[in-house]
């Protein structure tokens, strides 16, 4: 029996593990042999997240053209990297014109609500990961996508493990396993990670490295409450079923594609390249 008030996740703990090291295997190896095989992989995850979220608004009847946002994913990842912001900013907005162009000859019932959805899948996740192309095309893009996404691993490990040894205070109704306790280990966790990762790998200071932990945790959270709220919307536990123990693709994406923007905003002004 566990302790009152005790929330617990639900999480196949050993299988998460496993995902998580092959997962983690493969963004290093791919980030430090080949860049451009570093996109291969994004664009595969992201494209995965793209069809989990077109299927999950299906649920509800709401029509999303996933094959044509994979196309504006594939644009916005390639000209982030060779082209830079400008290119990024292009190809989002052609992505959408023809993401509301497309829908406009299919008639007017539903036009509204299927547009806001595509466009919705089009940002959240296609754009905003196509910020990490931006960050890796600098001479030492890898060691910064590195931390962005260890430090944002570690706010999941520090809350899951805070959450089952201490969580007794819920902190939001929207997804009720989250703890403030959960909340604390997330913050020492992140701010640990940052502050080392900052230092050794980019010859920051260990204070700018604290702050890019605490805004990561802070961030991470938010993106997980976001991705409840879209899955509550629709009815739905999980967005996939592809990875054991974690759920679909975007349940292990939302908390990377809230934090990426500020670590790579944070990061630019702390260590500029």
């Amino acid at each position: 029996m566990g302790r009152p008030g005790r929330i617990r996740t639900g999480r196949n703990l050993p299988a998460a593990i496993a995902v998580g090291l092959a997962l983690g295997a493969v963004v290093i190896g791919s980030l430090y042999v080949f860049k451009v095989l570093f996109l291969v992989v994004l664009l595969a995850a992201v494209g995965m997240g793209v069809v989990e979220m077109a299927r999950a608004f299906a649920v509800r009847d709401v029509r999303v053209p996933a094959p044509l946002v994979l196309a504006g994913l594939v644009a916005m990842i390639a000209g982030a990297y060779w082209g830079g912001p400008i290119w990024l900013l292009g190809s989002f907005t052609i992505t959408v014109l023809a993401l509301l162009s497309r829908r406009m000859f299919q008639g007017q019932d539903g036009y509204v609500r299927d547009a806001t959805a595509s466009v919705l899948t089009s940002v959240y996740p296609a754009l905003i990961a196509s910020f990490v192309p931006l960050m890796l095309a600098k001479p030492d893009g890898a060691d910064r996508v590195v931390i962005f996404i260890a430090v944002t691993v570690c706010s999941d490990i520090g809350g899951y493990f805070a959450g089952i040894l201490f969580g007794r205070h819920q902190m939001s109704a929207i997804s009720p396993k989250k703890t403030w306790e959960g909340f604390a280990g997330s913050v020492l966790a992140c701010l640990i990670c940052g502050a080392l990762m900052v230092r050794v790998l980019l010859d920051g200071q260990y204070w700018q490295g604290a702050i890019v932990g605490v805004v990561v945790a802070a961030c991470a959270t938010l993106g997980d409450l976001v991705e409840s709220v879209i899955k509550r919307d629709l009815g739905i536990k999980d967005m996939g079923t592809l990875l054991p123990g974690h759920g679909g693709m975007m349940d292990r994406l939302d908390s990377l594609l809230a934090t990426l923007v500020p670590v790579w905003l944070l990061l630019a002004v702390f260590v500029p390249m």
